[in-house]
């Protein structure tokens, strides 16, 4: 399991990095969604999920906090994609503006009109 989640996180940030490298303005924002992606994963998979342990105390018992889920990684996850969210509908609106000005949809402006 650690190998297929090791490879799936790779898959997504070297995606991302070569997307993140093309001319086109919507191919970058891609890029970013995809790398905000693998990295999340990553934080997520560092909370070390625990199989078969409960999720909170039975009344009585006196538990050890090393048998139970981390919280800061998943909160930290859940905060980051509500605001990779917000920044890429942000970016989609300033690449709605960026081609209605210049006719293209170019990193550097320069590309030929479509």
């Amino acid at each position: 399991m650690e190998v297929i989640l090791a490879l799936a996180i790779g898959v997504m940030g070297g995606s991302g990095v070569w997307l993140l490298m093309r001319p086109r303005t919507y191919q970058v924002i891609i890029g970013l969604s995809l790398l905000s992606y693998a990295v999340n994963l990553f934080i997520f998979c560092m909370g070390r999920l625990r199989v078969g342990a409960p999720p909170v105390l039975e009344p009585g018992m006196v538990g050890d906090p090393a048998n139970f889920d981390d919280p800061v990684p998943q909160a930290l996850v859940l905060t980051a994609i509500v605001i990779g969210f917000a920044t890429t509908a942000l970016f989609l609106v300033v690449l709605l503006a960026s081609r209605g000005l210049t006719g293209g949809d170019h990193v550097d402006g320069t590309g030929p009109r479509s």
